[in-house]
């Protein structure tokens, strides 16, 4: 399978080298476009294999599937820029355009995917959020599992798209903003910068896996085990509580809809 990403910025690099590591697609099958040399030279270094050029429409013409990834703003004219053809695959990797834009942009009907993932996906860890149109199921499988090589990918309906992106993409955020607020509660205390870092971005670490490796529990459960009668912990939730972290929280997500 020939895969073309036609732009090579944050997310587009991330995607051509997280393929490049891929069992699923073959380094010299991925084709990679973008107006400027560096990154693509960047992508080169790392996959000598990977094919690098500047035209859209020369990186697309052979494409079996042809991922877009560049600004919302560029998708008509880049889209325009190429043509696309009905038996191959559209990957939109632009928030915000929606499958009625994408096939006005293309001009026809063709299987189309919109893509929402996270900036984790550079580590092979992002949330990525699939939607499909004109899809087969085999070609929605294709997309998730491809995008789970990736870290984990889920296929959810267009409608979802909004307030799925708040949670898994937007959320990324959150986490981090979290991680900043503790750290400087540790170097309030005492704790250097660098440790503090280390202990609280291990901590939230430890409490993803709790969840992701064992989906019967909840993080009510998990809190449970931690807050022992009269102990510091239960004292720290509650504060949490009282000065309104969960409505904060949910206040956040609904806004980023």
């Amino acid at each position: 399978m020939k895969v073309a990403v036609i732009g090579a910025g944050n997310m587009g690099g991330a995607i051509a080298h997280a393929l490049a590591k891929s069992s699923i697609v073959d380094t010299d099958d991925i084709c990679v476009a973008n107006p400027s040399w560096g990154k693509l030279q960047d992508l080169q270094n790392a996959h000598p294999a990977l094919h690098v050029m500047h035209s859209n429409m020369e990186a697309s013409k052979d494409a079996d599937m042809v991922i877009v990834a560049v600004k919302p703003w560029l998708m008509e004219n880049v889209i325009n820029s190429m043509n696309l053809e009905e038996n191959q695959i559209l990957v939109s990797v632009a928030a915000g355009i929606s499958f009625e834009q994408l096939e006005h942009y293309a001009g026809m009907k063709m299987p189309m995917f919109r893509v929402v993932p996270n900036t984790a996906i550079a580590y092979m860890e992002s949330m990525t959020l699939v939607a499909s149109q004109y899809a087969t199921s085999e070609q929605e499988k294709l997309i998730v599992d491809m995008f789970n090589e990736m870290g984990m990918a889920l296929l959810v309906p267009e409608s979802q798209i909004p307030a799925t992106t708040a949670l898994a993409s937007c959320g990324t955020a959150f986490v981090l903003k979290y991680i900043q607020a503790a750290m400087q509660a540790g170097v309030e205390m005492g704790v250097y910068p660098e440790q503090a870092r280390k202990m609280i971005a291990q901590s939230v670490k430890g409490a993803a896996e709790l969840l992701l490796n064992n989906p019967e529990t909840h993080p009510s459960v998990e809190i449970d085990k931690v807050t022992t009668p009269g102990g510091i912990t239960i004292k720290g939730i509650n504060t949490l509580e009282h000065e309104g972290f969960a409505s904060a929280v949910i206040k956040a997500m609904k806004a980023c809809r």
